[in-house]
């Protein structure tokens, strides 16, 4: 790794990393579980607005005390603002798709996001794509078509928003990757929840409706403190190992996904949905093995 405020690459600090990213995953799945439950009855745009304003409340109260002014200082602020624009419209598709959708579908559809990733650095990066990649790239792209099986009666319309999701995050995430190597991950998880939180208050007060128990006010407020904390970390794991390195572990999500749904929900995944997620997340293990060769 390279890059101002990085930690040294090591064993011990990619141990660190990968402890870190795993932690992460398990947030995201509590996180997204939440959210389907809330959107269950509650407008999704509320739903997503209390998520960032929780964010904000939670990351200024711990945060602000220790790092003050520096929390909110940055030489990148227009990349923070369009990261603002993609965390409102990443997250708004997911939560709308969460209604219709069991939490295994959407996360091996987001299982498209290193695919996607490794298809737009050869224009982004001038990285060259070769035989073995595209292979890999286009059985990604089948792995969700047996997902998503359009035409048939499992496919729901829901799923084109977790695809473009799963588009919006690897340029998210990329650009998060570059970030890291500037600002600080308290810097880089705060100021995009600010601005996705300020854009969406007029819709969301117009559209308001208060949660009618107190389980429902307890996950509004928990999803900013889940979805907050989750994205630091992401952040944090970035600093202390390569991303070749932490990449391979999103895929532990689909199984806390899996779990999540079937305890809570009741839901079980089909047999399709499994061979899919398969298939995705092979090409996307070629693409890290194929990367960290290179590397």
């Amino acid at each position: 790794m390279s890059g101002p405020g990085l930690h040294a690459d090591s064993a011990r600090n990619r141990l660190i990393g990968i402890g870190l990213m795993s932690l992460t995953y398990v947030l995201f799945t509590l996180l997204d579980g939440s959210a389907k439950w809330l959107v269950g009855s509650m407008p999704v745009i509320v739903v997503v607005w209390l998520r960032f304003v929780t964010h904000v409340v939670f990351a200024s109260a711990l945060l602000l005390p220790v790092r003050g002014l520096a929390l909110v200082r940055t030489g990148h602020l227009r990349w923070h603002a369009l990261r603002a624009l993609m965390f409102v419209a990443m997250t708004w598709m997911n939560y709308w798709a969460l209604q219709y959708l069991q939490l295994a579908v959407t996360s091996s559809i987001f299982f498209l996001v290193p695919i996607v990733i490794a298809l737009l650095a050869a224009p982004l990066l001038g990285e060259r794509l070769d035989a073995g990649r595209w292979g890999a790239i286009l059985a990604g792209f089948a792995g969700v078509l047996v997902i998503v099986r359009p035409g048939s009666a499992e496919f729901h319309p829901a799923m084109l928003l977790s695809i473009g999701n799963a588009f919006l995050y690897a340029l998210f995430n990329l650009m998060t990757r570059r970030l890291a190597a500037y600002d600080p991950p308290e810097t880089i998880q705060y100021l995009p929840a600010v601005g996705a939180a300020i854009l969406l208050a007029p819709f969301a007060l117009a559209a308001w409706e208060s949660p009618d128990s107190w389980q429902e006010w307890t996950l509004a407020c928990l999803l900013g403190v889940v979805g907050g904390l989750g994205h630091y970390l992401l952040a944090l794991g970035h600093r202390y190992a390569p991303a070749t390195v932490l990449a391979p572990f999103l895929y532990q999500q689909v199984i806390y996904m899996a779990i999540f749904g079937y305890l809570v929900f009741g839901d079980v995944p089909s047999g399709t949905v499994w061979i899919g997620a398969a298939v995705v997340v092979a090409s996307g293990l070629y693409l890290f093995a194929r990367e960290r060769a290179r590397r």
